[in-house]
């Protein structure tokens, strides 16, 4: 069974999409990754000097390397069955999913990456639709 996977990711969630010959499947993967790591229920404080409540910038780093690990292992998990990958969307997300595709010996798949800022859900959805239409239709 033909399987096309388009996804949007970012740090904050990954919309998945995959159209298959029964029809089309749509997964949202929300991250767990904090905001501001290291800051107190969310706020900043308004001291001069809090040197010694922020932890060291290396233990927060190891955490957020942590927390992407895990978000990006359940993206993967969902894309091991995919034959084609469309990946979009803003910032860093989509070349360290990459990266990592690569290490897993998935990178083979991807068809395209594409920089494309906030979309609704049905916009990706519609993206992707008519990605995987196009190219069906140019071969």
């Amino acid at each position: 069974m033909k399987k096309n996977v388009g996804l949007w990711i970012d740090h904050r969630k990954a919309l998945i999409v995959a159209i298959t010959d029964k029809g089309e499947e749509i997964r949202l993967i929300i991250s767990k990754v904090e905001k501001q790591p290291g800051r107190y229920d969310g706020k900043r404080s308004m001291t001069p000097y809090d040197s010694r409540r922020v932890k060291a910038d290396n233990i927060r780093q190891r955490k957020l390397t942590g927390e992407l690990d895990v978000y990006y292992d359940a993206v993967i998990a969902f894309l091991r069955e995919a034959e084609s990958i469309l990946i979009f969307g803003p910032g860093e997300a989509k070349g360290e999913l990459k990266k990592r595709l690569e290490k897993d010996k998935l990178g083979g798949r991807i068809v395209a990456i594409e920089t494309i800022d906030k979309m609704t859900n049905r916009q990706i959805a519609a993206k992707v639709r008519k990605y995987f239409k196009d190219k069906d239709a140019r071969q």
